[in-house]
């Protein structure tokens, strides 16, 4: 670890022991503890960056709960990919608006991908001026000075950067699962698709130095994590602008050979980036997890291009039977975009050519949205919205034809599960993981969580499983 990161760390430390302090003090006066919700929005990564956000509010002497309505302190950890995402920001503002007039010490905070957009920012601001603070993505590691400020009077903090040398990864964290975690190694993205917001608002690409990642991933198996999840937009590209750093298939090597885990995944996959030795490593440890996300988007190379996503139809289509050739139990999902400024019902019809030539196990299947900012957004040759509905119901109907008869493939077999929580609907029930991704429901006791089991897949359910533990 840098010096310049370590003594990053230092600084937010010292601020969650004077906030512990600070709120020790209001506890002797009102007799009560202060609480804290944090609501997350978006993807792997930001759930994991939630998982810093309540790591660091518990460690400063909050108590953490699930809901909102009560809590003391209120975090909205923000995604900005699609504008429905930033609309379900907006109406949850909008509950805490009500709240907080009928609770004024109450304290809310938006962080995340969110603020780091110009035109969400200014929005904030101006329409939601009750937000007390609000902060972005290049400087959440600095979570614990804001919270120190808030309890100390200030109000109206809006930190956002537009970059950040940092990489601070040493402050608490409260996991979700003890027994599984996901672990940053990257962050950013240096592609620059033309619909994408991500590289505006997450930044650049940076790595993390490998042995830093490796000592994380030692430590977090000390302490019973059995499963790990590497995490990047694009892992693939792992170790670019870092001198003599390895290879993400050779971090993938040595992640698997920290003792005690038993299980790797990670995401996302970018194709154009997607080596031979990735295919191999993937093959030749049984550890990783037989599951791959491969974003296409689109199966038009017209499109593609437009969308600058450096690969065509063929070239897709080529790494995709290649994967499922060499690896032929792994599960194969995929991100894909309909209605991209300009596509026609003939590249509709090359996407659900890809999908039935590749068969995919799962594929999150989503409009095209305007991100103010990008080269899209900008196009004249906007599609119509009841075509565009017309082409997504023909995309969607395809994948979920595929994925139920991807899933059927599983029926009879005994696969390993790891075990994460009791079932909500079935008394007795537990729902476990396969390596795969897929659900399996079976009869089982609490004392099996965080375990991974034999389980018979005994009838398939669309996208879960129902099973006997053996």
């Amino acid at each position: 670890m840098r010096e310049s990161d370590i003594l990053a760390t230092d600084r937010q430390i010292g601020f969650i022991q004077d906030t512990s302090r600070l709120i020790k003090e209001s506890e002797s006066k009102t007799g009560r503890r202060l609480t804290a919700s944090v609501i997350t929005f978006g993807c792997q990564m930001n759930a994991r960056d939630s998982e810093k956000l309540a790591g660091i509010l518990v460690s400063s002497g909050f108590e953490l709960l699930d809901e909102t309505e009560d809590a003391d302190f209120v975090l909205y950890n923000t995604c900005t990919v699609r504008d429905n995402a930033n609309q379900k920001l907006y109406g949850h503002l909008g509950e805490a608006h009500s709240r907080k007039k009928k609770n004024p010490s109450m304290m809310v905070a938006v962080c995340g991908c969110l603020p780091q957009e110009p035109t969400a920012f200014e929005k904030l601001k101006s329409s939601y001026s009750f937000v007390d603070l609000i902060f972005g993505t290049h400087n959440l590691y600095a979570f614990p000075e804001y919270l120190n400020r808030l309890l100390s009077g200030e109000r109206h903090i809006y930190e956002i950067t537009d970059h950040s040398d940092n990489i601070v990864e040493d402050l608490p964290v409260l996991r979700k699962y003890p027994f599984k975690s996901g672990v940053n190694i990257m962050f950013g993205c240096n592609n620059f698709c033309t619909y994408c917001i991500v590289p505006h608002v997450r930044g650049r690409e940076r790595s993390r130095e490998s042995r830093d990642i490796i000592k994380e991933v030692e430590r977090l198996s000390s302490t019973g994590v059995k499963e790990v999840m590497l995490l990047g937009q694009n892992v693939n590209s792992y170790g670019n602008g870092i001198d003599g750093e390895i290879s993400f298939p050779e971090l993938l090597k040595r992640v698997c050979d920290v003792p005690g885990i038993e299980r790797v995944r990670f995401m996302t996959s970018h194709p154009k980036d997607l080596s031979d030795e990735l295919i191999k490593t993937i093959k030749n440890d049984e550890k990783i997890c037989r599951h791959l996300h491969l974003p296409l988007q689109s199966g038009s190379t017209k499109v593609l291009k437009e969308m600058n996503r450096r690969y065509t139809k063929e070239q897709y289509l080529d790494l995709a039977l290649r994967i499922k050739d060499e690896i032929p139990d792994i599960a194969l999902t995929t991100d894909i975009m309909v209605g991209f400024p300009g596509e026609t019902a003939e590249d509709v019809d090359d996407t659900i050519d890809v999908i039935n030539k590749v068969q995919y196990d799962n594929a999150f299947t989503f409009i095209y949205s305007k991100r103010a900012g990008t080269p899209a957004a900008v196009r004249p040759d906007q599609v119509p919205e009841d075509l565009v509905r017309e082409n997504f119901d023909r995309v969607l109907k395809c994948v979920q034809e595929n994925a139920k008869k991807q899933s059927l493939r599983w029926q009879g077999l005994t696969m390993d599960a790891l075990v994460e929580e009791k079932n909500d609907s079935l008394e007795g029930y537990v729902t476990g993981r396969l390596s795969n991704n897929m659900i399996v429901h079976f009869a089982g006791s609490d004392s099996l969580i965080g375990k991974i089991v034999s389980v018979k897949l005994d009838e398939c359910r669309g996208f879960y499983y129902m099973g006997t533990l053996l």
